[in-house]
């Protein structure tokens, strides 16, 4: 694929962004500067651009652009911020977040994704963005808190430890179900009087479990 045919590529899922109601200018700008087609390889790689789920390695999935726009609004985040993620996968969405945060810490349970996220984000000097190699489920303590936490796996309910790593004040999203089919994007703000909750759509992603990955 020629630089060309890229820019076209990566312009033309701008516009089904916009389509799909994202209108955050800084969001739009990071969308344009980090190129989906980076993230996706293997014989889904002419696919990269759509506004789809992929598979990826180790039976992950990246989550369709839009999705990916949809969670990074709702976590307002601003260059200030120290965010966590939970689930690199292949990296998409920590790009993504730190062209607008001024931190940003993903956890993965996959080595072998981790790997291939590192090598991504210095190919592109993402130097804001620590990635590690760890059970995601219990966050990371030692450098909480955070002032944004978003989760890109479904747990049963907003998990209690990464809850408590999030500063007051701060924002979560976070798939919720029990079941693969049956989930609900949600938004958690934590307040001096406890922890206010919207539901903002219907999604679909992997299962949030705990430990590492044997591969």
């Amino acid at each position: 694929m020629t630089e060309a045919e890229r820019a076209q590529n990566v312009m033309r899922l701008i516009l089904t962004l916009r389509s799909r109601g994202v209108t955050d200018p800084a969001i739009l700008r990071a969308f344009e500067t980090i190129d989906r087609g980076l993230f996706v390889t293997g014989i889904f790689a002419d696919r990269a651009y759509e506004d789809t789920p992929l598979p990826i390695g180790c039976g992950q999935t990246i989550s369709q652009p839009s999705v990916v726009a949809l969670m990074t609004e709702a976590l307002e985040v601003t260059p200030r911020d120290k965010v966590l993620e939970v689930g690199t996968g292949s990296g998409y969405q920590a790009a993504i977040l730190s062209r607008l945060a001024r931190r940003v810490y993903t956890v993965e349970r996959h080595r072998p994704l981790i790997a291939e996220a590192r090598a991504l984000f210095a190919r592109l000097d993402l130097h804001n963005i620590t990635a590690i190699a760890t059970d995601g489920s219990f966050g990371l303590p030692d450098q909480a808190p955070f002032d944004r936490i978003i989760v890109t796996a479904a747990a049963e309910d907003p998990p209690g430890p990464l809850l408590a790593q999030l500063r007051p004040g701060g924002i979560m999203v976070v798939p919720v179900g029990q079941t693969d089919t049956v989930q609900s994007l949600i938004k958690v703000r934590k307040t001096e009087q406890g922890y206010e909750y919207e539901e903002l759509r219907p999604v679909r992603f992997v299962p949030l479990l705990e430990g590492m990955a044997r591969d």
